[in-house]
């Protein structure tokens, strides 16, 4: 099975004075502003750092889900927070890390089984395996 989904941007003049738009195939996303100002300068709108957060977590969230599952658990709720380190490097910026939070509640689990079930979701997630160039730390606890 092969599935592939799109998202595109354009933009619009130099770099500190230009516009840009975001948007995703399915339209969830349409026509969002981004620019040097919402990446850098904390102006309303979004930035390619908090895409792929977005995108992490969501995916993380959803492969641990699954992992849950084949344990014989489900979560009553789970939530993922993805912080997207972007840093000045020798030859320009870099993302430098991704530190994923969670916190489950998940009835039957404990903290230790959880921890080692979210740790594989981590490591087995499509998008890890994407960014798998950046240090990706994981902190899970239950609620």
């Amino acid at each position: 099975m092969k599935i592939q989904k799109n998202g595109s941007a354009q933009w619009s003049g130099g770099l500190k004075d230009g516009k840009g738009k975001v948007s995703t195939q399915s339209g969830a996303i349409n026509g969002h502003p981004y620019g040097f100002n919402t990446r850098f300068e904390g102006v309303a709108g979004t930035n390619p750092e908090e895409l792929i957060g977005a995108a992490h977590a969501a995916c993380f969230t959803m492969a641990l889900s699954m992992i849950l599952g084949e344990a014989g658990l489900t979560a009553e709720s789970l939530e993922t927070k993805a912080n997207v380190t972007l840093e000045k490097v020798e030859d320009g910026f870099a993302i430098t890390a991704i530190d994923l939070t969670l916190t489950g509640r998940v009835p039957g689990a404990d903290e230790a089984k959880f921890k080692e079930l979210a740790d594989k979701a981590k490591v087995g997630c499509p998008v890890s395996k994407a960014l798998a160039a950046v240090p990706i730390t994981l902190t899970a606890s239950l609620a």
